[in-house]
């Protein structure tokens, strides 16, 4: 069987990624994976897996995506804070672009994904808790350098702080998916933006 270049082995991925993100885990066909891949069963297999394989393979491509991005983000913001607000503002334009699906991908698989496929339920709470970890260090940087107000008080701990902007950013998106109003959805992030920018001291 054929081995598949490098090159196109990203390219099969991101391919992969976007069928699964639009679509789901259990929504997608093999007959879908071989359509978008434009490869043969017996290609697929042997270049990714199963089908269990090639969306666990996805997450890690959309799970680094997601990270590489938000830390760009980040940069060239006067404070992390502030980097954290601006990167809820964009998602407040969710419904002005054309991603595959609004919803977060790695949400999206957490509640189709369950007792019969524990590994990839697993592998995205990883993926979540890897994000989280991100806002936490963002907020344990802008505590350091002494940007938080009333730091001690227990509901602005970087830990606190994080676990509540992972929830909205999930609900967010969530809304994102399910509403069609567009200027609701960016009233809704700028409203979130500023209770961020509310903490700073």
């Amino acid at each position: 069987m054929p081995r598949v270049a490098a090159y196109d082995r990203q390219e099969c991925l991101e391919k992969a990624m976007t069928l699964f993100w639009e679509k789901g885990f259990h929504g997608t066909s093999l007959k879908d994976i071989e359509h978008t891949l434009n490869m043969r069963p017996g290609s697929i297999y042997a270049a990714f897996g199963n089908k269990e394989s090639l969306y666990s393979q996805a997450l890690d491509l959309y799970a680094d995506t997601m990270g590489r991005d938000f830390l760009e983000k980040l940069k060239g913001q006067g404070t992390p804070i502030e980097g954290l607000a601006s990167y809820v503002r964009e998602l407040g334009n969710l419904r002005d672009t054309n991603p595959p699906s609004r919803a977060c991908m790695l949400v999206k698989g957490l509640l189709e994904t369950g007792d019969e496929t524990p590994a990839l339920q697993k592998k995205i709470e990883t993926s979540l808790a890897d994000m989280e970890i991100i806002f936490r260090e963002a907020f344990t940087e802008a505590k350091k350098a002494g940007q938080i107000r009333d730091p001690n008080y227990p509901s602005h701990q970087p830990e606190r702080l994080a676990r509540k902007l992972q929830c909205e950013v999930m609900g967010l998106r969530a809304f994102a998916q399910r509403s069609g109003n567009r200027q609701e959805l960016k009233l809704l992030a700028g409203d979130i933006a500023m209770s961020l920018l509310s903490l700073q001291s």
